[in-house]
């Protein structure tokens, strides 16, 4: 089938097409897209050479599926014009997570909730998903109340300009103003733009976005989202409150048995999840699984993935294998 990635310059537009590519996604032709100081270069993908094409000649391919990494008010103009020559566009940008009539999917958690007809469809932020992997089949056995989590975001969440910045305070730059403190050895409790009530964006779309995946607007949800001077992936402290009490080896147990889940959870071994043994891989890991002897049903647990990959690319990847398993694209 025809495929288009729009953004493809970028970190998750790039992850994006290594990840078609290892997937063996079913790719006629790749149509690259990207934004006009691009158009004319080229890409290899599967040993062949494509040239950088721009918005208009890449819907005069009539895609099938064009999967979005260029940002919200891109995504805003562009989208809607790509789905109007009947292509589906999967978005991973934030412009429409909350968008009463787009669905917002995790494929392992309610990719169900997609029909023919969806042909705009969110890809929601790369923390969200990781923690809805885990929180989604302990919430249909035991129940979910509350959940507090504080993340430790990888600088690649932010893009190519955060890691060079990073890499340049590592060896005694002053950076390039990405972020308003420096990062290296430092640690930033600030990820997109405060908001009236005091929590920024990223912990809102935490927040927001939970619910509407998992379908159940009485989960509550709070937030702290952190920046952290790591390359590779995003760890999670998550503690959940649920209605029912639980064995934490049935709890175990039962997230070893999801798909797309890694129990790592040996701490006399000091075996426990870690970014740098999550970084180029597609799995949510999950480990220090312990009860919270503070209040009753209460599960602490250490969640990590590759924001680049599950937290995205990857997942928007297995959004449009769904549209083609259903037989809606070809």
């Amino acid at each position: 089938m025809k495929v288009a990635v729009v953004g493809i310059t970028g970190l998750v537009g790039s992850t994006m097409l290594r990840i078609l590519e290892e997937r063996n996604f079913p790719v006629s032709e790749l149509i690259p897209v990207a934004s006009e100081r691009s158009v004319g270069q080229t890409i290899e993908f599967k040993g062949k050479t494509y040239t950088i094409l721009s918005v208009d000649e890449a819907l005069a391919k009539k895609p099938a599926v064009a999967l979005f990494s260029a940002g919200g008010s891109v995504s805003l103009e562009l989208a809607p014009r790509f789905a109007a020559i009947g292509c589906y566009v999967v978005d991973n940008s934030s412009a429409w997570r909350m968008h009463a009539e787009k669905k917002l999917i995790v494929p392992e958690v309610n990719g169900h909730v997609l029909t023919k007809d969806d042909l705009i469809i969110a890809n929601p932020n790369c923390s969200t998903i990781q923690m809805v992997m885990i929180l989604q089949p302990l919430h249909t056995h035991y129940k979910i109340k509350r959940v507090v989590v504080s993340t430790y975001q990888s600088v690649t969440g932010t893009g190519q300009k955060a890691v060079k910045e990073l890499l340049d305070e590592r060896v005694g730059g002053n950076g390039f103003g990405v972020y308003p403190h420096q990062i290296d050895l430092n640690v930033i409790p600030h990820i997109d733009s405060f908001l009236d009530n005091g929590y920024t964006k990223e912990e809102m779309k935490m927040v927001n976005e939970t619910c509407k995946i998992m379908g159940d607007y009485n989960i509550k949800v709070t937030a702290t989202t952190v920046r952290v001077p790591v390359i590779g992936g995003h760890s999670e402290s998550v503690n959940i409150e649920f209605e029912k009490d639980f064995d934490e080896n049935v709890v175990r147990e039962m997230l070893q048995n999801t798909s797309g889940i890694v129990v790592v959870d040996n701490p006399k071994a000091n075996a426990y999840p870690m970014p740098i043994d999550a970084a180029g891989k597609d799995e949510v890991f999950v480990g220090r699984i312990r009860r919270d002897y503070s209040q009753p049903n209460t599960l602490n647990c250490w969640i990590v993935s590759d924001n680049l990959r599950k937290g995205a690319a990857t997942n928007a990847v297995q959004i449009a294998k769904y549209l083609h398993n259903q037989g809606w694209i070809s």
